[in-house]
């Protein structure tokens, strides 16, 4: 799909480990005739599972060994924090209810494998040289981390995930991946993982609840204490970074951007401004009830806050100088203020007309009216 490790990289990935692709196709690059020959094999699949005697859907694939599955294999590779939304929304679907507590637990289990770009300097096409999903899904079953009694496109069974693709005399074949990492800057073994929990990690305080990836986060940065910034557009972040006004420690504050208030668009704008100002020695952060998909980064950065501003939310209540205090470390994010005067503060919403909504909010709109 990209080179970058965000959303829709990731979505390949979450397939992979529930099943639903070929084994270790998700990054083959797309300009190769092993590419072609997957493509046409995954036709061929699906037309036999359509044939088979006892026929298994996808309804009957998945279950909640499955949605673990994805899970782990969110954490093991530092993917995307949308997945905190959408893997709820398949489970749902499924019947099974999960939420962040159920990431944050496993997390805390499950060591972090990978580094791809944002999380690392490698991207996709490197990651799968390395080894890619075929050799993180080998050593995670190795190490009984991965339900390998399920089903998939390919029969039952995780273990045929650990074997790659390649061509031989133009017939596609599949064999074991490398035992060892290709490269071990960018995929590493259980044993010696990048760090003993995953990419991703719950935070909870007096503001709510809300979610960092902490893969890309150098670890000196996993706590930032220092006074707000509060905006409520993203150009108005760009503008203050512009003439110079956030040159000091600081948590940016930018409110009313969850589904409700402005269908969540995505704030990696704000990437390279505050990467400018963390580089520069300051302590920075991102507090949002917006999202900013995988690309935070080196920034820590606390999204898809809820409850949402527009919702009644604390974070609609937090001024300009007030002490915020992000820990990454024990998953705590607080505004250091009395709960007495924080309920008393009077809210006072933008705008939000139609005209001020983004293009992602008008897409949604325009998708609801046909639906």
């Amino acid at each position: 799909t990209c080179t970058f490790y965000g959303t829709a990289n990731s979505n390949q990935m979450l397939m992979e480990f529930m099943g639903l692709h070929l084994p270790s196709s998700a990054f083959v690059h797309p300009k190769t005739e092993l590419r072609t020959a997957l493509v046409k094999q995954a036709a061929v699949q699906a037309a036999l599972l359509a044939q088979a005697e006892h026929l298994i859907g996808v309804g009957e694939m998945l279950d909640e060994r499955s949605i673990v599955n994805a899970i782990v294999g969110l954490m093991a590779t530092g993917g995307s924090t949308n997945h905190t939304l959408h893997l709820v929304a398949i489970a749902r679907a499924a019947g099974i209810v999960i939420d962040w507590s159920d990431f944050d637990d496993i997390s805390r289990t499950v060591p972090l494998l990978a580094r791809v770009y944002p999380s690392g300097q490698a991207d996709v096409n490197q990651f799968h040289a390395a080894g890619g999903i075929a050799y993180v899904m080998r050593e995670l079953l190795d190490a009984g981390l991965l339900h390998e009694d399920v089903h998939t496109v390919v029969g039952t069974g995780l273990r045929a995930y650990t074997q790659e693709p390649y061509l031989h005399d133009g017939v596609l074949r599949w064999r074991d991946t490398a035992l060892h990492s290709l490269n071990d800057t960018i995929v590493r073994p259980v044993s010696h993982a990048f760090s003993p929990n995953g990419g991703l990690k719950l935070l909870q305080g007096n503001l709510g609840r809300a979610v960092i990836k902490v893969s890309a986060v150098p670890e000196a940065n996993h706590i930032v204490e220092a006074p707000a910034r509060v905006f409520t557009e993203q150009a108005q972040v760009i503008a203050a970074f512009e003439r110079g006004e956030l040159n000091r420690d600081c948590v940016v504050v930018l409110a009313y951007q969850g589904p409700r208030a402005n269908g969540m668009p995505e704030l990696h704008q704000l990437t390279p401004q505050l990467s400018v100002l963390q580089n520069q020695g300051y302590k920075v952060a991102l507090v949002t009830d917006g999202r900013m998909s995988g690309a935070s980064g080196k920034i820590p950065a606390a999204i898809h806050l809820t409850p949402e501003a527009l919702l009644g939310g604390n974070i609609a209540k937090i001024q300009n100088g007030d002490m915020l205090r992000l820990n990454a470390i024990t998953g705590e994010l607080n505004v250091l203020v009395d709960v007495q005067t924080l309920q008393m503060r009077p809210v006072n919403p933008p705008d939000l007309s139609p005209h001020h909504h983004t293009v992602g909010r008008r897409l949604f709109t325009g998708m609801r009216g046909l639906s």
